[in-house]
């Protein structure tokens, strides 16, 4: 490292005990409401995870793969270890760079989730960029999405054995789609542990620019670049939204131009600030809901949020429609359910 990145390196805030929860993306939560809610989820994930062992991917990993340390890529272990360090992890979890020319990363496991960085992404990114994909995928590691994503990835493979058995395809691509769109929330919320571990907004919009596809930051007005995800958010024919919805029902990211405004609107957000200050949710305090009524409620505020900013037709349809519904649902849970909140809060001094 050049003396001007070991100096960036001692200004950088760590975040002690700092829970997961504190820079969720709220679509995220959401998103994980809707996976929940789908019928036979939980018996799907469970039979996959006992179909394969995680040391499959591990070995497979350490005999095509360079696993990083002190000897093998030094720089790069130094960003493993740092963002490790800044979200606070108990164990720093190993990273691997692998021959692929697509730049791409990824955190899987189960018990012990580990990196992998593709050749593709190291050659195209500078340093910093890179400490933010790093920390991107060790804020994949915090939050336990490593498992989901590693269901998902069996699951892809199944499904191409399934093929045969219409009933059974149909159920797994349920399961599948509903994975992937909580992936693509997922995505968002690592993006925000990325910018954590960097606290460098203009590295973390050099990446998405390079995975939107710049070469170089020289051809690139930043203006303009933004124009476009606010272009995209508000097309004003429903055709557009319906494309939009079948376009991204397969793929496992946000597209990255909307990526990168989601994650700048973020950077210049008050909550950002507040949690480089210290004022954050810490892990030893943080209660996470086990109900799956609290995260419904999570989703909707969510959904509604981002229906009412959007100028998109379709979201706007969806917004009115869900208004109208989860008034309704209130209602009803009021009658039947808040009852019943109502004695366990006075049973707990509540």
């Amino acid at each position: 490292m050049t003396e001007h990145e070991v100096a960036h390196s001692s200004t950088r805030v760590r975040f002690p005990g700092i829970s997961p929860r504190a820079y969720e993306h709220p679509a995220d939560r959401g998103a994980m409401a809707t996976l929940r809610a789908v019928p036979g989820v939980d018996a799907v994930l469970k039979a996959v995870a006992g179909m394969w062992n995680e040391r499959a991917e591990r070995l497979y990993a350490l005999a095509s793969s360079i696993r990083v340390s002190e000897k093998q890529f030094p720089k790069i272990h130094k960003l493993r270890v740092d963002a490790a360090e800044t979200l606070d992890l108990d164990t720093v979890p190993e990273l691997y760079v692998t021959r692929n020319p697509f730049a791409n990363a990824m955190s899987i496991g189960m018990d012990k989730p580990f990196i992998v960085l593709t050749t593709g992404l190291v050659e195209a990114y500078d340093l910093d960029s890179l400490r933010w994909v790093v920390g991107h995928e060790t804020g994949h590691v915090l939050s336990g999405h490593a498992v989901l994503r590693t269901l998902l990835l069996r699951l892809l493979r199944l499904q191409a054995t399934v093929q045969w058995l219409p009933i059974g395809a149909i159920g797994l691509r349920a399961v599948i789609a509903a994975l992937l769109e909580w992936f693509r929330k997922a995505e968002l919320t690592a993006d925000r542990a990325g910018l954590l571990c960097g606290q460098d907004p203009a590295a973390a919009l050099r990446g998405h620019v390079y995975l939107a596809g710049g070469t170089s930051m020289a051809d690139i007005d930043i203006p303009e670049f933004m124009r476009q995800a606010k272009e995209y958010e508000e097309v004003d024919d429903i055709r557009d939204s319906i494309l939009k919805l079948m376009t991204v029902e397969g793929m496992s990211h946000p597209f990255a131009v909307v990526r990168a405004a989601q994650l700048q609107k973020w950077a210049a957000s008050e909550e950002y600030r507040a949690i480089l200050a210290g004022d954050y949710l810490r892990r030893a305090d943080d209660t996470p809901s086990s109900s799956m009524m609290d995260d419904v409620r999570a989703a909707g505020r969510s959904y509604k949020e981002s229906w009412s900013n959007s100028a998109d037709p379709l979201a706007k349809v969806l917004g009115e429609v869900g208004e109208a519904v989860s008034g309704a649902a209130g209602k009803v849970f009021s009658r039947f359910g808040g009852s019943r909140e109502s004695k366990a809060d006075g049973q707990n001094g509540g």
